[in-house]
């Protein structure tokens, strides 16, 4: 399979350690990056992680593939699990892979953490993306190639390809949070008051902070925030898509960890 040219951009931008662009002003100065080969793909676990041939887990850093339970309380996988796995399968299973880490190596599950590429150059994080069987879920340890992946799910997402033609996966307004607790998404409205106290900073999307959707900043996010450009306390008034795991907190809560995680979408 062809490797689109984004994907072989993204391969020269991290090889030679230049700073990334995530969405809207946002910059991440990426570490210098690390690569090995990581040995022969011997089973696609789910749509977002592999066992290598020497029994390593191996996890597809950066993206959120649908799979089973994703947090629904139900307990039944999400819809196209099975084809997001069934996809990496294809497309992975008895090839060779060679791992960059940008980041954090290894999680407290004990699985390896990369960006992906076949011998072929193919960057299995940007085919899922663009196939839209994956979200964009960038972590604070683990930030590298976040532009490129945003491309990647943004172009997806403009052609409704894969999850994002599933209701289920629509980016959520702020108000309709109240029963996606425990769960990944997308939010995408307009910050009615932006507020910093002890620290922290805090933007509400709702009069009633006891109810509405917050997205909570701690001081270590601000910092990295400012850094990229982005003045948490003057972000009322601005429309913004965030994204991470929604909690409930005196109403729905999103705690943003680093600035890949925020988009300006006017800019």
């Amino acid at each position: 399979m062809m490797c689109l040219g984004s994907c072989r951009r993204a391969w020269a931008t991290i090889a030679i350690g230049l700073p990334l662009l995530a969405g809207g002003p946002v910059c991440a100065e990426a570490p210098a990056p690390a690569r090995e080969p990581g040995g022969t793909v011997s089973e696609a676990i789910d749509g977002d992680t592999l066992r290598l041939n020497d029994g390593a887990t191996l996890r597809l850093v950066g993206i959120e593939a649908p799979k089973p339970p994703l947090g629904r309380r139900d307990g039944r996988p999400w819809p196209i699990a099975d084809r997001a796995r069934a996809a990496l399968a294809e497309l992975a299973l008895g090839k060779s892979v060679t791992l960059v880490y940008g980041g954090a190596r290894e999680d407290r599950y004990g699985r390896r953490l990369a960006q992906v590429y076949l011998a072929d150059g193919l960057w299995l994080q940007g085919e899922l993306l663009r196939r839209g069987l994956a979200r964009v879920h960038t972590v604070e340890d683990n930030r590298a190639l976040a532009a490129a992946m945003l491309e990647e799910e943004r172009g997806a997402r403009a052609a409704r390809r894969g999850l994002w033609a599933l209701n289920v996966y629509r980016i959520r307004r702020p108000d309709e949070l109240g029963a996606d607790a425990d769960s990944f998404q997308l939010v995408e409205g307009t910050v009615l008051t932006a507020a910093v106290t002890a620290g922290r900073g805090y933007l509400n999307f709702g009069a009633d902070r006891h109810s509405d959707f917050t997205v909570v900043v701690p001081a270590k996010a601000r910092r990295l925030l400012r850094e990229a450009g982005i003045d948490v306390a003057a972000l009322a008034g601005r429309h913004v898509l965030v994204r991470g795991w929604i909690m409930l907190r005196d109403g729905p809560m999103i705690e943003l960890t680093h600035p890949e995680a925020i988009e300006l979408m006017e800019e």
